[in-house]
């Protein structure tokens, strides 16, 4: 099975899946990248996996659709253009040969899901769409703090190996933060040179693993002491033993990070 960001527009992923004769796509914001990649490597689409319904994620739905006939997946709580599989959690979705269950996560947006396989080629992982991204966390566009904290605490408790497949390229400037947070913390610094060198190779970061993520994530690390009082020299008001607070404190910062 072939794991494939595919770029679309000035940072985003749209994630293809093949097995050398059928694919599926995840958040397709851009038909155009798709479906030359499809006829390049002879493959049919079968099936669409929406996590929100924001347009860079969704903008190429209808053409594909149209196109190849495949079957769209999407949030039911949020509006994606008709006809599709509307999913919440506990639903599956089995496309490929493979299973994906259905995690609410809300934050970014108020009905936003992720897809999650416990074995591609024998390591886990999740389409987790705008929820989490490597050293950072989506914007609240729809929701509370509080929804986001348990959404990215949902995520983060999938197995260490999951291969964490986020939509946008935002890696170094999420990184860039995160070592204003947490300068201390030689697994960041590392993981930060490591990133600097692939995109000076044109090379994406992506996909990261939950493991890494709870190592360098500052938003996955609320409950860490450094983290904790970073959040607290930010804005003075916040508790820094409740984590929900440390949380909304990073999110503001980050707004407002230059």
């Amino acid at each position: 099975m072939k794991l494939i960001p595919l770029p679309a527009f000035q940072d985003n992923y749209l994630w293809l899946l093949h097995d050398g004769q059928r694919a599926l796509v995840v958040d397709p914001g851009d038909a155009g990248p798709v479906q030359a990649f499809l006829a390049a490597h002879g493959l049919q689409l079968e099936a669409i996996l929406v996590t929100h319904h924001h347009m860079d994620h969704t903008g190429g739905v209808d053409a594909l659709r149209d196109a190849t006939g495949a079957r769209v997946y999407g949030p039911a709580r949020e509006r994606i253009p008709e006809p599709l599989t509307r999913l919440a959690e506990g639903d599956a979705v089995e496309v490929l040969g493979l299973r994906f269950t259905v995690l609410d996560v809300p934050g970014h947006t108020a009905g936003h899901i992720a897809y999650h396989c416990e074995d591609v080629d024998g390591t886990p992982l999740v389409f987790c769409g705008d929820t989490l991204f490597s050293g950072g966390c989506g914007r609240l566009f729809e929701g509370t703090p509080a929804q986001m904290f348990d959404s990215l605490a949902k995520l983060a408790a999938l197995p260490g190996d999951t291969r964490v497949c986020c939509t946008h390229e935002y890696t170094l400037g999420n990184l860039k933060f995160a070592t204003a947070v947490e300068p201390g913390n030689a697994r960041l610094n590392h993981y930060r040179q490591q990133c600097e060198s692939r995109r000076s190779h044109g090379e994406p970061t992506l996909p990261s693993t939950i493991a890494l993520e709870a190592q360098v994530n500052p938003f996955l690390r609320t409950r860490q002491p450094a983290v904790a009082q970073a959040a607290h020299a930010y804005h003075d008001a916040t508790d820094p033993a409740d984590p929900v607070a440390v949380f909304a404190a990073l999110r503001q910062w980050k707004n407002e990070f230059r």
